[in-house]
């Protein structure tokens, strides 16, 4: 099912339209409110009213997301906001919301205006636990010492606006004269507390066990990316798809700097043998039944190799790894396709690569290298045995071109048909492109 089905049917299941949790007839109507614009609202409602009768009819669920395709209904941000907040009142465990903020509310008897998602970490940055959350792990190594090992351990607590919208990472602006983070209106990073591994595999393995498919997620970031950045996209990620699970993020030293390209280059390649020792650990002691790996811009060299040396040595443990994406690699296109992607292949399922043309970060690494990236479309798009590859050029690409996998609905609502449905490129909204090469995919016009 699409987005907007999937969430139709979960109002249903919490007895909308006449007798749903308060929260879930709301948005329940606000959905009904921002359909009721199209042009073709009348089939829609109607597909609606027919799937209310009998929401376990596939016939039916199948009719109403091939309405809402023909009207281009995911397309419109109002559409998918109530969408997603049905979603998150009806799918969402418990967990992700902290216990501490579910007491809050209920002693207040206020209604919170921001959800609180909780994400857990690994990282190899040099901390200072006296600073603030945001200050507290920095662009620099962390070095092992008799006080602590090379890895840090924790979980952070993000904030999540009512009113936020798909795929943005709200922040202060001085556009609007905000001077600071207010997390009623911004993605905040509220806590980032250290804990011993032994605590926090019991905690991770605590809020795997709680979710109905045993699920956890794992986001390892890219260039220019603060510890800060990465929890904060940590948790709007989380929250967007409606995970049920544990968002986790490994957060390497990146200088979270434009500048600091070349730094950044040297500790990926430092941190890929954390990065393989953390995914062991992580694969092995939480009893995750599915795994969804998350790689972005150079971030996807660190997993990429660190997966390519997991399933040659541990294979047994590697098929825990349910699905593997690579949103705009930093990676030598060469070395990809003859030497990571032949091992990837090994994978449980197809791995997905996002690429664009249109992507500056990676434009620039070509020109820093003099080779093409793996994460390039055009002449140089990875057609691999293997991989399924998707041209996300003709997504609105956001921050210097290069945060589309998070930034734009039609990259994240892919991401999500395929984590919760398990659905393979061509049974999503995507159009096939055969070439001389083989096939890959394009978001449709």
């Amino acid at each position: 099912m699409d987005l907007i089905t999937s969430a139709v049917v979960a109002a249903i299941g919490q007895g909308a339209p006449d007798h749903a949790p308060e929260p879930v007839a709301r948005y329940y109507q606000q959905l009904k409110t921002a359909i009721g614009q199209f042009d073709s609202a009348a089939a829609i409602l109607a597909a609606i009213t027919a799937l209310e009768a009998d929401s376990a009819c596939e016939p039916l669920r199948l009719a109403l997301a091939q309405t809402l395709s023909a009207a281009r209904v995911a397309d419109d941000m109002a559409s998918l906001f109530a969408a997603q907040g049905l979603l998150d009142q009806s799918h969402l465990p418990s967990t992700t919301v902290t216990a501490e903020a579910n007491e809050a509310d209920q002693k207040s008897g206020v209604v919170s205006n921001y959800a609180v998602i909780k994400t857990y970490f690994a990282t190899d940055r040099q901390r200072d636990l006296g600073k603030p959350p945001a200050q507290r792990f920095s662009g620099a190594r962390n070095a092992p010492s008799a006080e602590q090992d090379t890895l840090s351990y924790g979980y952070c607590d993000i904030s999540i606006p009512r009113d936020h919208r798909m795929g943005q990472l709200e922040s202060p602006s001085l556009w609007r004269l905000e001077f600071r983070d207010d997390p009623a209106k911004h993605v905040v990073l509220l806590t980032a507390d250290v804990q011993d591994a032994d605590t926090f595999y019991a905690a991770l393995g605590a809020q795997v066990a709680a979710s109905a498919g045993k699920n956890a997620f794992l986001f390892i970031h890219g260039y220019n990316v603060t510890f800060e950045d990465a929890a904060r996209r940590t948790g709007q990620m989380a929250y967007d798809l409606g995970f049920d699970g544990a968002p986790v993020f490994y957060s390497w030293p990146s200088q979270g700097d434009l500048s600091g390209y070349t730094i950044d280059e040297n500790n990926i390649e430092w941190s890929t043998p954390h990065i393989l020792g953390f995914l062991s650990e992580f694969l092995d002691k939480t009893a995750a039944q599915n795994v969804y790996l998350i790689a972005h811009s150079m971030g996807s060299r660190g997993l990429a190799r660190a997966l390519a040396a997991l399933m040659a040595t541990q294979p047994l443990l590697a098929q825990k790894i349910t699905e593997i994406i690579l949103a705009a690699p930093d990676i030598d296109a060469a070395i990809f396709k003859n030497d990571i992607a032949p091992q990837l292949a090994k994978a449980r399922n197809p791995v997905t690569l996002y690429a664009s043309s249109d992507d500056l970060a990676l434009a620039a690494s070509k020109a820093v290298h003099g080779y093409a990236r793996a994460g390039d479309s055009g002449p140089g798009m990875q057609i691999v045995a293997g991989v399924e590859t998707i041209d996300a050029t003709a997504v609105d690409t956001g921050f210097v071109k290069h945060m589309y996998f998070a930034e734009k609905r039609s990259a994240l609502s892919d991401m999500f048909y395929l984590i919760h449905n398990q659905v393979r490129a061509d049974q999503r909204f995507l159009a096939p492109v055969d070439t001389p090469a083989g096939r890959y995919w394009m978001f449709r016009p």
